[in-house]
């Protein structure tokens, strides 16, 4: 999560901002409450740190809200990233009486479907889904906090397919410019960018 040296640099992206305006404003005032948190977690480097967002029950309801609109009635059940897609996930799914996957770390879940190994710009990692997503045909949304280099969002997509169900969308509180990882993942919807 980090973006350019402005702190005040989260923005709302183009879709964003083609919002009708009690909802625009709703995603102005979320954006007006990232924490940019300079030289993390390296120098020169301005943390966007999407906790405050996730602390206001005004913010987290209308961020959450509009990540979800543009797929109402196409998802069976929302798969979150860990681990701040979890708690995204859960609301998005208690929003609309879904199911909510969460697709954790290797080695985090207890019984595995599915498995992908990927690489980060720092080294590697690997994505796990429990037997719940291994569903023929399951439409599932996902979500997470940040969209980098969109390795983790692609692995994503991965292992979603590797386990017989369909990724039905995906949805990122914020994209961090500059490291492409819109390439990796055209169709994420992002609602901020720094």
């Amino acid at each position: 999560m980090t973006g350019p040296a402005d702190p005040g640099a989260v923005r709302l992206t183009a879709p964003a901002a083609a919002l009708p305006a009690p909802r625009r404003a709703a995603l102005e005032r979320a954006a007006a409450l990232f924490r940019a948190v300079p030289d993390f977690p390296a120098p020169g480097v301005v943390f966007q740190d999407v906790t405050p967002v996730l602390a206001d029950p005004a913010a987290l309801r209308a961020v959450v809200e509009e990540m979800i609109a543009p797929y109402a009635g196409r998802f069976d059940a929302v798969a979150g990233l860990d681990a701040r897609g979890f708690l995204l996930a859960g609301f998005a799914a208690a929003l609309t009486d879904t199911g909510v996957l969460p697709l954790r770390k290797a080695g985090k879940l207890p019984v595995t479907a599915g498995h992908v190994a990927y690489e980060l710009e720092y080294g590697s990692a690997a994505l796990e889904a429990s037997p719940e997503l291994a569903v023929p045909g399951l439409r599932v949304l996902v979500l997470d906090d940040v969209l980098a280099t969109g390795g983790t969002l692609a692995a994503a997509h991965e292992l979603i397919a590797a386990c017989g169900a369909e990724v039905a969308g995906s949805a990122v509180v914020l994209e961090v410019a500059g490291l492409d990882g819109r390439d990796r993942v055209p169709e994420a919807l992002a609602l901020f960018a720094a």
